[in-house]
């Protein structure tokens, strides 16, 4: 890796682009600390303990309980992603416009940009209102709760934008990238926080120590992970054309185990963080407020079960949008290919859709239990200080690993075109 990296460097265009992507998170980091305008500090800090905008606080980066113009980070724009697919599905003038290739997938992603400013200021308007009625607004009325919502949905909007540049002109996987980075700046206040669970005794020691070990276990479980497949050979069959004879050569297909990547993640953390987004607006001494601190926290059942659920469904959903066994296996009968033993034609998509959902099954159960496993980890080892969780260590190692596959593919595109000239 840290190879790739230096070989990077050392190629203009790509470092061109690394260098953009990362002046493109060092402004994400310096917004993370500009506060929006009429917000008492002290108020919102208080208003802000405990773990239910635990979530929201290490994915900002922390700027949410700095209440900084990205408090809300990319949320919304998940949330309209989310929305703008399931639409898809359902709407067939979306349907057409998905199959009509690059132009118009950037039709659906113009209308997914305006559904997230539309989602972010109904959001930020919400919190204003709560915040006004909780006293952490310093001069509460109609112009101060404008001001607020607009500056928060003006920095989700330059976060989506700032996603949308990385993506074009950086190492790509934009909005992966700006969530990687949030959770890499909390790293340094979690590594402070171990000297008070050291300072605690042999049981301070061994609980971390514990913890640090599952961390380790997760990593390189996702690792194995990420690069498991099943290859389904394929066999092309010998034609002639002209006098030249083509085909018969033997290739395989790759399945990926973990298809969706840290997507369905990532959509799952959006869902998961709604009730905490609804609390925000509401009483923090309220009945919704006292129940989601008492069963909806990170370490109860009924969260962690809900939790792995929806990545279990989003891992199935996020995988039939982008890959279709029908179009795969008719590219592969046009192109004299046959899988030994398999029909070509549908018998080859049904075969090729039962073998993906035994992978797509495992790996949807592999991402709930590594997920929620550190959750309930964390709450028998009482280690709050190192409240990292299962979920921000997968995004963090899958976007790592394909931010990596992504150098290393330029790399290996430049060589090509090098021994090509």
């Amino acid at each position: 890796m840290i190879d790739s990296l230096g070989q990077a460097f050392k190629v203009g265009d790509l470092r061109k682009k690394l260098l953009f992507t990362l002046l493109m998170l060092l402004i994400f980091r310096l917004g993370a600390h500009v506060p929006v305008p009429g917000i008492n500090a002290e108020a919102l800090a208080e208003l802000l303990k405990g773990q239910l905008f635990g979530f929201f606080d290490i994915i900002s980066g922390g700027a949410f309980k700095r209440f900084s113009i990205f408090a809300m980070s990319i949320t919304p724009y998940i949330n309209a992603t989310i929305i703008m697919q399931l639409l898809t599905v359902v709407i067939p003038r979306l349907e057409e416009l998905n199959k009509e290739g690059e132009e118009g997938r950037k039709v659906i992603a113009q209308y997914t940009r305006y559904g997230t400013v539309v989602l972010a200021f109904i959001q930020s308007i919400g919190m204003a209102f709560a915040l006004g009625k909780t006293g952490a607004v310093m001069n509460p009325g109609l112009g101060s709760y404008l001001i607020i919502a607009i500056s928060l949905t003006a920095g989700t909007a330059m976060l989506m934008w700032i996603g949308e540049l990385i993506t074009e002109k950086g190492i790509g996987n934009g909005i992966s990238l700006i969530i990687f980075a949030g959770i890499v700046a909390r790293i340094p206040s979690q590594i402070a926080g171990v000297g008070q669970e050291l300072a605690g005794g042999i049981i301070g020691a061994i609980n971390v120590i514990l913890l640090i070990v599952i961390m380790l276990l997760i990593i390189a479980a996702v690792v194995a992970m990420n690069e498991g497949q099943r290859r389904l050979p394929i066999q092309y069959a010998k034609r002639v054309v002209g006098r030249r004879l083509y085909g018969g050569q033997s290739t395989f297909l790759p399945l990926k185990v973990n298809t969706g990547g840290v997507i369905p993640i990532i959509f799952a953390m959006a869902l998961m963080m709604f009730p905490a987004t609804i609390g925000s607006w509401m009483n923090p001494e309220g009945a919704f407020n006292t129940f989601l601190n008492n069963y909806f926290n990170f370490g109860s059942v009924l969260y962690n079960v809900l939790y792995a659920a929806l990545i279990i469904f989003f891992t199935f959903f996020y995988v039939a949008i982008i890959f279709n066994p029908l179009d795969v296996a008719d590219n592969i009968k046009r192109n004299g290919g046959f899988i030994p033993g398999i029909r070509p034609g549908r018998p080859t998509a049904e075969y090729i859709d039962r073998v993906l959902t035994r992978l797509t099954t495992a790996g949807g159960i592999f991402l709930a239990l590594i997920a929620v496993l550190p959750n309930f980890v964390i709450a028998l080892t009482g280690v709050q200080s190192l409240w990292f969780g299962g979920t921000a260590l997968l995004i963090v190692v899958g976007v790592a690993l394909d931010t990596m596959k992504q150098i290393e593919a330029h790399l290996l595109l430049r060589s090509y075109e090098g021994f090509v000239k």
